[in-house]
């Protein structure tokens, strides 16, 4: 059986869809925001990070229920400024202000919220900036470089009382509220395991070469709160997720973040018990790669359930029968979810049904984007306006990003470890020397 939901229907039927589903404890209360930005108010907005993502926040700025004046663009490369600023003005009709240091930015009072769409490692310090000047945030995933930062956004919720949505966007999905809420009660019987999968065909990068930096780039700026040293070509252009941890956090932080968090969000846990890898660089062995570039990594949590995590970066063969997606066994059948659709299947493997999405969402195409990356935009300007809950507060958000972390730390020490299920801590002197990071004297995040 398949089901399609036409447009109109899904637009009427979308907002109520997310604000009903059963996620107790995942969202925050609309009441925490209300007192911030009036429904009716305009808000003023900004992106920092002008690369491949930015784009996809563009249709929830420029949708008319959004309400919302695009301010700023703000890049470290001038010529993504100037790029983003010809497509922004075509689009909206006027052209917002460019700035290349974000503190500009965030000093500026009439701006509402801030769109983090930088490499890695500006993430969270970032956040943490504009929470402390009184801006709501919305953080592309990975939410954080590494553990501590991740404990720091969390507490700068509660201390800062702001509306921080990470960019997982599938979980403003339709189709994935429904069928997570249709596991939770009882589809498959009681679940007990999931498979996150990920296959791309990057590749082969160049090696790291000292170089003169590019023009119109500034790269103190880049650099931010990583330490400082010479410039290498070709770095500031994407590649920097894989020349080595001072500014990315791997293919885990960089792809494995969404399909971890709808598994984790089916078998209902929080932090594993457990995590082990099995991860190298298999491919193109000479070239500038310098992490894994294919892992598989085993989470254990209580109760006896498992998450694993299948990712290759540079083999394109579609193990599962696409290139992304999570399947969830149950003891009763087997759900397979992932952007465009889920299928129910019974414990004898037959097909049940098959339900396709609403919305379409890239896959594993660069930059990504779609409507529902539209959507999850939207949800955060109505719950910064306190109109709706977060699909993807940081407080679930953060969950989810740790089990990212615990396996980049777990394939950098050679060894799995132990952690503590309800705090997120770890039992292991070696993890825990990356739990953190060093920062350039005076970028040091905090609240």
């Amino acid at each position: 059986m398949t089901k399609r939901s036409s447009r109109r229907d899904f637009i009427k039927t979308s907002t109520l869809a997310t604000a009903g589903i059963t996620m107790a404890g995942m969202g925050m209360s609309a009441k925490s925001y209300g007192k911030i930005i009036g429904s009716n108010d305009r808000m003023q907005v900004a992106i920092a990070g002008l690369g491949r993502r930015y784009k996809a926040f563009l249709g929830g700025i420029a949708h008319k229920e959004s309400n919302v004046e695009l301010l700023y663009l703000c890049d470290v490369m001038d010529h993504q400024l100037e790029k983003a600023s010809k497509k922004c003005s075509d689009l909206f009709g006027y052209k917002s202000k460019l700035e290349k240091d974000v503190r500009k930015v965030i000093a500026d009072k009439n701006v509402d919220a801030l769109f983090i769409a930088t490499p890695d490692h500006w993430h969270t310090p970032g956040a943490l900036m504009a929470l402390e000047a009184g801006k709501h945030v919305y953080i592309e995933k990975p939410c954080s470089h590494n553990m501590f930062e991740n404990e720091l956004l969390i507490a700068a919720q509660q201390k800062y009382n702001k509306a921080i949505q990470m960019g997982n966007q599938q979980r403003s999905a339709v189709h994935s509220i429904e069928i997570i809420s249709q596991i939770h009660n009882g589809l498959i019987g009681d679940v007990y395991k999931a498979v996150a999968f990920y296959s791309n065909k990057r590749g082969e990068v160049p090696t790291p070469q000292k170089a003169a930096v590019p023009t119109g780039l500034d790269w103190d700026l880049f650099q931010g709160p990583s330490p400082r040293k010479e410039y290498t070509h070709d770095t500031w252009n994407y590649n920097w997720h894989w020349y080595g941890w001072d500014f990315g956090t791997a293919e885990m932080g960089n792809n494995a973040t969404h399909e971890l968090d709808i598994a984790r969000w089916a078998l209902d846990v929080k932090y594993p018990e457990q995590v082990f890898v099995e991860a190298d660089k298999r491919h193109y062995k000479n070239d500038g790669w310098e992490m894994y570039d294919t892992m598989e990594a085993t989470f254990k949590f209580e109760n006896g359930k498992v998450i694993t995590w299948d990712g290759k970066s540079r083999n394109a063969f579609n193990t599962y029968g696409a290139g992304r997606g999570t399947i969830i066994y149950g003891t009763e059948g087997t759900v397979w979810v992932d952007r465009e659709l889920y299928r129910i299947f019974d414990r004898k493997g037959k097909l049940v049904k098959e339900v396709l999405s609403a919305t379409k969402e890239s896959g594993t195409a660069l930059g990504g984007g779609g409507e529902t990356s539209t959507l999850h935009v939207r949800n955060f300007f109505d719950a910064a306006r306190g109109k709706d809950k977060l699909t993807s507060p940081i407080t679930q958000g953060a969950i989810s990003q740790a089990m990212t972390h615990y396996a980049n730390i777990a394939y950098r020490i050679g060894k799995g470890f132990d952690i503590d299920s309800h705090s997120g801590r770890i039992f292991d002197r070696d993890a825990m020397k990356l739990w953190g990071r060093e920062y350039e004297k005076g970028w040091e995040p905090k609240l």
